[in-house]
């Protein structure tokens, strides 16, 4: 398994845990198709918070599966389920708390954006931020709206996008990008306190008012996803130099 997940005082705890750096596989998705599956179904259930083990939070998709894809319909097929997944996650009902304990790059930051609130663990060490550009990549309608949105500045778009540089926590929660920094042994217990206090009101008001914040930018997500040429991004993972490209990135991690 690529992760792992519990309950406690009625919130599932997600945790990406795929050694070394916590990838983001086709299972690590399932689960999380799984886990609001369930956070939707269960009228107990508040709040679902995503986290990782260990130094990472998540270094973003398996780069090992970006290598062995054999054909264009094998690449659309997995962005097709991991992009539903994803728009599922960011219009989630209930309310998704990142709670970001350690490095967290390129899918790893995009699934964090996609919560409703980022609390990061307060160390210097870990490091923050999207590289795709620098390995010629860019991003599909749900990843590229969901960072758009997140990122709510021209200057942060900029600077985290198109510069394809590693910053740290604090410089996310000074622009605005993550909302607080904790001590690491409280991250869990404060991330849980946010899902209470978002949703332990009366007659769940949250709910309503996310889908008022987010409903335009989900709109748009959906319009794109159908106009959405998939053969595109399938070209771009059997072009032979960014697979020879990502086999040496994956070695180097490996």
């Amino acid at each position: 398994m690529s992760y792992e997940t519990r309950v406690e005082d009625g919130i599932i705890i997600f945790t990406f845990n795929n050694p070394k750096v916590n990838a983001i596989d086709m299972n690590t998705i399932r689960g999380i198709a799984e886990a609001l599956d369930k956070l939707e179904k269960d009228e107990s259930l508040k709040g679902l918070i995503l986290t990782g083990t260990g130094r990472f939070f998540s270094g973003g998709f398996c780069l090992k599966t970006f290598t062995t894809f054999s054909k264009i319909p094998d690449v659309t097929e997995w962005f097709k389920f991991e992009e539903d997944t994803l728009l599922r996650l960011f219009t989630c009902k209930k309310p998704v708390i990142a709670a970001i304990n350690g490095t967290t790059t390129a899918a790893g930051m995009i699934y964090a954006m996609a919560a409703d609130y980022r609390i990061a663990a307060d160390n210097p060490k870990i490091k923050v931020g999207m590289t795709e550009i620098k390995i010629g990549l860019s991003l599909s309608p749900a990843m590229g709206n969901i960072m758009r949105f997140g990122l709510d500045t021209d200057r942060n778009y900029r600077d985290i996008i198109m510069k394809g540089e590693l910053v740290s926590p604090a410089f996310c929660v000074e622009r605005g990008i993550f909302d607080e920094l904790t001590a690491a042994e409280e991250l869990i217990g404060k991330a849980k306190a946010k899902v209470a206090a978002l949703y332990d009101t009366l007659l769940h008001p949250f709910t309503d008012l996310k889908s008022l914040q987010k409903r335009e930018m989900a709109a748009l997500i959906k319009k794109e996803l159908a106009e959405y040429d998939w053969n595109m991004i399938g070209a771009v993972f059997m072009d032979e130099r960014i697979k020879k490209f990502l086999g040496m990135v994956l070695a180097s991690i490996s």
